[in-house]
């Protein structure tokens, strides 16, 4: 199997099913695994057996069942397509299945540390906690990707501002349209009064750094972190988690499952449906704290 075979694949997901880049270069690295793993057994030429040993080394190497599932994911998809030819017999993938990993709540962090979190520290009035303070209330108040985020441009601002709404491109260059917090605006238009003084000629992103041009998600990540520590924070903290308390915070609210599934962007409402965990929690905990018959004597 040639990597022109491999090229030809990741091109049509990016084409045909919009992947984002991010997606078609996991599957890239997913694919360069399973030539690494096959050695000099030809990929055309691999059988249900080499697959499930591959899974069995891999999971023995510490990779976790979530892990191993996005791999097989990736390997039947391409086997698949392979068939569509008769370029493979038979999908070697067909019917091997990851093992099981205990599932992980996402974490969410609490109301009054997510205020402290956002809220800036006196001696930080300098044009980047400005733009951070817009960056992270944005984050909270919509529910971002970190990947949506870094993608806005500077036009955006226009129906912020103007409608308290917000359109983004998901998975899949999916379009979305989100509400924007009162606080989230205010720090937005703190943020587009001084942008300029920040931005390259041209420029159209919305964030950008201190050369110029638009923040890169590795950055943002860095300045979240710093932040959090800087505001006494006892966790590591990181964009997806203020995404994780967007939705924790608003379901435990409203308890409207679908409102939340349609601001997050997810396809399938089984993706939300984990928020509901988070939420039993915070209810077991004010039970434990509040009824007679829960308190330890």
């Amino acid at each position: 199997m040639t990597p022109a075979a491999v090229d030809a694949w990741l091109a049509l997901l990016a084409q045909q099913r919009r992947l984002s880049p991010h997606t078609v270069a996991n599957y890239r690295r997913d694919l360069d695994r399973l030539r690494e793993l096959a050695g000099d057994v030809e990929l055309d030429r691999l059988q249900v057996h080499h697959i499930r040993r591959f899974i069995a080394q891999l999971h023995g190497r510490g990779l976790s069942g979530r892990s191993l599932a996005r791999l097989l994911s990736a390997w039947r998809g391409f086997f698949a397509w392979l068939g569509r030819d008769d370029a493979v017999r038979a999908n070697p993938c067909a019917g091997v299945r990851p093992p099981k990993s205990p599932r992980h709540l996402p974490k969410a962090l609490p109301v009054d540390e997510t205020g402290r979190l956002l809220q800036a520290a006196a001696a930080e009035d300098d044009l980047f906690a400005v733009r951070d303070t817009a960056m992270f209330e944005l984050f909270y108040s919509s529910g971002l990707r970190l990947a949506e985020l870094a993608a806005l441009d500077r036009d955006a601002l226009a129906s912020v501002l103007g409608e308290g709404e917000i359109r983004v491109l998901g998975k899949r260059a999916k379009a979305r349209l989100v509400p924007v917090g009162s606080k989230a605006r205010a720090a937005l238009a703190a943020w587009a009064a001084v942008r300029d003084t920040l931005a390259a000629t041209a420029e159209p992103a919305l964030f950008v750094g201190r050369r110029g041009g638009r923040l890169g998600h590795r950055a943002i990540q860095l300045r979240l972190a710093a932040r959090a520590v800087r505001q006494g924070l006892p966790h590591r903290v990181h964009p997806h988690m203020l995404r994780h308390s967007f939705a924790s915070h608003v379901l435990q609210s409203s308890g409207d499952l679908r409102a939340v599934q349609e601001m997050l962007g997810h396809a399938s409402i089984a993706s939300t449906q984990v928020y509901t965990h988070l939420d039993f929690q915070h209810l077991a905990k004010v039970y434990d704290a509040a009824h007679p018959r829960a308190k330890v004597k």
